[in-house]
């Protein structure tokens, strides 16, 4: 997770009465609680040099670590992967699923683990993203986020995973997310903020 001040730029406006950085955590809060529900998962590190973050996330349960590679996305996640315990399947997410169901993200993981044990990607819901990367025991993450993930991580050797799972796909990026991942319904931070309805526009309706 970037520094607030420096996350989802192109979220920017979208609740104009609401402080950037606020709905930036509220994102990031309510990702982490769906995933510390999800009956899949034994342990969720975040990687952040923001102390807010930091703080929300070690309260809902999270262990936090630091980003010293400070280089990106991907440099985060290949650090956060080094440091997981247990020696089992590793995988990589978004901190921008405020829509996420435990159970969405349970059934992929499931659907991961019982294919082949290569690396595993879902893409988001326009396709060409990635909202989530899954690794075997023993095979590196390999993360390729950014523009053009979804390729990218097939063309690297991993497999897409294709269930319906609409809250696992719906990262927010823009304002019209915002709207998109409130009609599939926000978590508990994210709705406290957005009210009952977001526009595409970014305005609340």
């Amino acid at each position: 997770m970037k520094p607030l001040t420096a996350a989802k730029s192109r979220l920017r406006g979208a609740l104009p009465r609401v402080r950037h950085e606020e709905l930036a955590l509220a994102l990031a809060a309510d990702t982490v609680r769906a995933v510390l529900a999800c009956p899949a998962v034994a342990e969720v590190v975040v990687v952040t040099d923001d102390a807010r973050v930091g703080t929300t996330a070690r309260a809902a349960g999270a262990r936090v670590l630091p980003d010293p590679p400070d280089r990106g996305l991907n440099a985060a996640l290949r650090h956060g992967a080094s440091a997981a315990r247990g020696g089992g399947w590793v995988a990589a997410l978004t901190a921008d699923l405020p829509a996420l169901r435990p159970d969405d993200l349970a059934a992929a993981l499931r659907t991961a683990q019982d294919g082949p044990a290569v690396r595993r990607f879902v893409a988001d819901a326009p396709g060409d993203g990635t909202v989530l990367l899954a690794a075997p025991p023993g095979v590196p993450l390999d993360p390729r986020f950014g523009v053009g993930s979804a390729a990218a991580h097939e063309a690297s050797g991993a497999l897409p995973l294709t269930g319906d799972w609409p809250s696992l796909r719906r990262d927010v990026d823009t304002a019209a997310d915002l709207a998109a991942a409130t009609a599939l319904g926000l978590g508990p931070r994210t709705a406290a903020l957005a009210g009952p309805k977001v526009s595409p526009a970014g305005t609340p309706g």
